[in-house]
């Protein structure tokens, strides 16, 4: 099994409890990963929003549009947009940039996507690979179960043998 650091683990030579130590520690990492994914698909439906909300704006006349603008999730104050060509748009955390054009915000709102988009196929691959990280775990501590049971039938027998002589 190759763990995070692309390092091989020999399953075999592990105890039971340590694969069950392992397991643990890979559905933790999924299910990390898994919350990871589902953030970077909120984010792409926001941009997606944005990008919709950009391309209504060319529909509308310059000098006054009525729009609501978001204080918080749940709290808009009604404004005019007297000028629909200046953007300012997100950069990252706190950067922002004015931009003239419609089509540069788009652009840079398109860039965002990719990057997102990217960053989402990255992870549904490493979701997988810790899929199969899971199942492999499983069947190592399948086989150790498999290995007990047969050492312990093999005492017993054992015993039986050693008692009926």
């Amino acid at each position: 099994m190759s763990d995070t650091g692309g390092t091989n683990v020999d399953l075999d030579g592990l105890s039971l409890e340590q694969l069950s130590q392992l397991k643990q520690q890979e559905e933790g990492r999924l299910q990390a990963i898994t919350q990871r994914y589902a953030q970077l698909r909120a984010a792409s439906a926001r941009l997606q929003g944005a990008k919709a909300s950009l391309s209504n704006l060319k529909e509308s006349s310059p000098g006054g549009t009525d729009v609501m603008v978001p204080l918080t999730e749940s709290l808009y104050v009604p404004a005019k947009l007297v000028d629909p060509q200046k953007i300012m748009v997100e950069l990252g955390t706190g950067f922002f940039v004015e931009v003239n054009q419609i089509k540069s915000a788009t652009a840079i709102l398109d860039r965002k996507l990719r990057l997102v988009d990217a960053n989402s196929e990255n992870i549904v691959n490493v979701v997988q690979a810790t899929r199969v990280n899971i199942e492999n775990v499983n069947m190592a501590m399948q086989g150790k179960m498999v290995e007990i049971r047969a050492r312990q039938e093999g005492m017993q027998y054992q015993n039986t043998e050693a008692a009926s002589s």
